[in-house]
């Protein structure tokens, strides 16, 4: 009976440590998506070229976040010169490039080998980044086991509308993310308006995006945001809407957050 029971225990321990290795925040289909798109990613006229025109908003985002909470920039070229800056969901590095310009010591983690196979490359035409740029190819869960409370700012743009679990992703950015540091998160709204705009009319009118870019399921909405960053220990400071003009192919700021918003969060000083 004893010898029964020891079995019976470790097959059970055997299938819980399984499960936990499952847990996941990388959709497998949507991963192969975005690495398809590898070679085009630094094309500021391809299907990327809504992240390229984004940069300067969401770096303008993160400098007055960081100002509003206290930080003080040194130097007006390098204003996030000493700053630990995680990109999740880096992609090509077409923001942690920018990022590092000004001064970050900047970490891109992206799950697609393809992706950071390009950035590395891309990231070789600029010299001035070399010292303070690099990428790393895990999933954020896999690098928040090995890596904790390391960064003054974690950057999730544009990512959080394509993992398969936000409460686990959010919760893997804050694991990574020192105790009254800063959580940015760009994504899009979970309406009627985001999906009639951002799928039907950016995807099957306007052609702005490739078909199948978005899931509408996995949009977030402002308040389901904010809820999962408050479990994980943060506080939220500012929400802001993002609108995007596909005559002109810019963002501007806009008070609405019906489709696109941006986030800023700082995590609580443990108690």
């Amino acid at each position: 009976m004893n010898f029964v029971l020891s079995i019976s225990t470790t097959v059970n321990l055997k299938e819980n440590e399984s499960a936990k290795s499952k847990s996941t925040t990388v959709d497998t289909k949507e991963l192969n998506k975005f690495s398809n798109l590898c070679q085009n990613w630094w094309n500021p006229n391809g299907e990327m070229g809504p992240l390229h025109t984004m940069n300067p908003l969401r770096i303008q985002f993160i400098k007055d976040g960081l100002k509003n909470v206290g930080f003080v920039e040194n130097s007006p070229n390098y204003p996030f010169k000493g700053l630990m800056l995680l990109d999740v969901g880096c992609g090509g590095g077409i923001l942690s490039e920018p990022l590092a310009r000004i001064g970050a010591n900047v970490t891109g983690l992206d799950a697609s080998k393809e992706l950071v196979a390009i950035a590395n490359e891309h990231k070789k035409l600029d010299e001035s980044i070399s010292s303070n740029l690099s990428y790393v190819n895990k999933s954020v869960e896999e690098f928040s086991e090995e890596t904790t409370e390391k960064y003054d700012v974690v950057v999730a743009s544009e990512i959080l509308e394509h993992v398969i679990d936000q409460s686990l992703f959010l919760k893997s950015c804050v694991k990574l993310l020192k105790p009254k540091g800063s959580i940015f998160i760009t994504t899009i709204n979970k309406n009627l308006i985001s999906y009639l705009a951002g799928i039907i009319g950016a995807e099957y009118i306007l052609q702005v995006l490739p078909i199948g870019t978005h899931d509408w399921n996995k949009f977030i909405s402002p308040e389901d945001t904010r809820r999962l960053l408050n479990e994980c220990n943060c506080n939220t400071r500012l929400i802001h809407g993002l609108l995007y003009n596909p005559m002109t192919y810019q963002w501007s700021w806009t008070p609405l957050k019906s489709i696109n918003y941006a986030l800023h969060a700082v995590k609580n000083e443990c108690l």
